[in-house]
């Protein structure tokens, strides 16, 4: 007897090129997006209002891409259905996928900090994603919370002096109100040049 295929995992991180071209179609999206349960593609094509020849080629393409998987069969009447899931419940895309000039990843190797810091946000991206679809799909309340602040230095002694600080600051906060039980939260501070966004140029 074929063991059952273990349920899919949380989050899936897209970090190749020929998996992004997988999901460029709009289809592929939204046929991902209606298997929150395993389903045959008679059943998403009834859900989307789409042809049933049509679904079943993008399904065979997100499979080839190793986006979706057969979990199982489904008889209906005389015909027997193959049904898919998606890899993981939740898909963020790599930013590191927008990369292709070696020097950045040279400048990663030279400056940990920088790289600490790209990692740092990349978990951010990966956890506010989950978060996202535990509110979405679950109704669950996310308990969260956010601050940002631009600070000017006049000088360097005063930038190292305010990381100093603040460092100390967070470290006595988590001595005082962590414990070695309960419900658990990642508290990120990151401190960095600013830049100008997109947002700040129009």
């Amino acid at each position: 007897m074929t063991p059952a295929p273990s349920p899919p995992v949380a989050l899936h991180t897209v970090d190749d090129a020929d998996t992004l071209a997988a999901l460029a179609h709009p289809l592929r999206m939204r046929i991902l997006e209606s298997l929150r349960e395993p389903d045959s593609a008679a059943g998403v094509a009834r859900r989307l209002g789409e042809p049933r020849q049509k679904v079943n080629y993008h399904l065979k393409e997100l499979e080839r891409a190793g986006l979706v998987r057969r979990t199982g069969e489904r008889r209906t009447g005389n015909f027997v259905e193959v049904l898919f899931e998606p890899v993981a419940r939740t898909l963020v895309i790599s930013p590191r996928l927008a990369w292709s000039d070696p020097r950045r990843f040279e400048a990663l190797r030279a400056q940990l900090s920088l790289e600490r810091l790209i990692a740092v946000g990349e978990h951010v991206q990966r956890d506010a994603a989950l978060l996202l679809d535990r509110a979405a799909f679950d109704g669950e309340q996310i308990a969260s919370a956010s601050v940002e602040a631009d600070v000017h230095f006049a000088n360097e002694e005063d930038r190292a002096e305010f990381l100093r600080a603040y460092f100390e600051s967070l470290r006595e906060l988590c001595d005082r109100f962590g414990a070695a039980t309960g419900a658990p939260y990642r508290v990120v501070m990151a401190a960095y040049p600013a830049t100008a966004s997109e947002e700040d140029s129009t």
